[in-house]
């Protein structure tokens, strides 16, 4: 059965995230989408004179051809054998997951204040944040470790998680352009102002459903915790994820905020240049350091949960 094959796919590459993460020694699409990215943004500039257009047909082209790629070499393979078929979905729903490495890289801070101290911190979530991480004091640097895993459970996660029950493992690593131009060319410069709006827009339509939905699978997973915790993750959310000035972004943070207990958000530079957030969770206190290992295990928790939901969801809309 169809639904059947699903669920294998979905476990299976969940397995190989949660124990392979993404390693170093195997090549990443991402990589090979950013270098398309860098590749057609020149060529697509010269193409068309007004940049909004240039930009829009730049995105359409590149999501388009990623879930042209997904969907022919799954194709082919299923000439070949059935088997293989399902063995390429798997890794390139696999490769459409970012669980473990999110967490890996976030620990990845929390091991720096430890070892090498703030200067050491800052460089290690400069790896992982758009921020200017120079600006930052310990504070500003456990908040943008905590932020990224909560924003990145959407983005890393369950994102292509839904986008694979909806529309299949092509769809998926769609998606994953769909993030992909979006930080490289989603932002708010000289540069990108038109060019990437089309790519930042569609990301945030992409994104508007899971981040939503997140919030009930994190607060579910806050109350696997604490039932305290559950409570006030929704609440949060509900009161202080819309104050985010992304559009999506602010409802994973405040869950994870009220979840922890902490207050995230607040201004800082990007590019050199000032800018006012509003803070998320601003009743609760600044976090600490144990804050980043909270936000890891609370992200992995509501994947496994997302995991097991999506499991359910499957196997009742085969039955019905």
């Amino acid at each position: 059965m169809v639904s059947d094959h699903l669920i294998y796919i979905l476990i299976i590459a969940y397995i190989l995230d949660m124990i392979l993460g993404d390693p170093r020694w195997l090549p990443h699409p991402v990589v090979f989408m950013g270098n398309a990215i860098s590749f057609y943004e020149p060529r697509f500039r010269q193409l068309f004179k007004k940049e909004f257009f240039a930009g829009l047909i730049f995105a359409i082209f590149l999501i388009f051809s990623a879930w042209l790629f997904a969907f022919s070499i799954i194709k082919l393979s299923s000439t070949i054998h059935p088997f293989l078929s399902t063995i390429v979905e798997v890794i390139l729903l696999f490769f459409s997951l970012s669980t473990k490495t999110l967490a890996k890289e976030a620990s990845e801070v929390e091991k720096a204040f430890k070892n090498g101290g703030l200067e050491l911190a800052r460089l290690k979530v400069s790896m992982i944040v758009g921020r200017d991480a120079k600006y930052l004091n310990e504070t500003g640097v456990i908040k943008a470790a905590v932020e990224t895993v909560a924003e990145n459970f959407v983005d890393g996660f369950l994102s292509p998680l839904l986008f694979a029950i909806i529309g299949g493992v092509p769809a998926a690593f769609a998606y994953k352009m769909i993030n992909t131009l979006d930080s490289m060319v989603g932002y708010q410069n000289d540069r990108y102002i038109l060019f990437g709006r089309a790519s930042a827009k569609i990301d945030d339509i992409a994104n508007f459903i899971p981040a939503r939905i997140s919030v009930v699978i994190i607060s579910f997973a806050a109350a696997v915790i604490s039932l305290k915790r559950g409570k006030r993750a929704f609440i949060t959310a509900v009161r202080e994820g819309r104050e985010h000035k992304s559009p999506n972004s602010g409802y994973p943070e405040a869950a994870f905020a009220g979840a922890i207990g902490v207050k995230l958000g607040g201004p800082n530079y990007y590019h050199g240049t000032l800018v006012k957030k509003p803070y998320i969770g601003k009743n609760f206190v600044d976090p600490n350091i144990k804050a980043i290992k909270m936000a890891c295990e609370l992200m992995i928790l509501s994947s496994v949960i997302a995991i097991m939901i999506s499991i359910i969801a499957i196997a009742a809309k085969s039955i019905v």
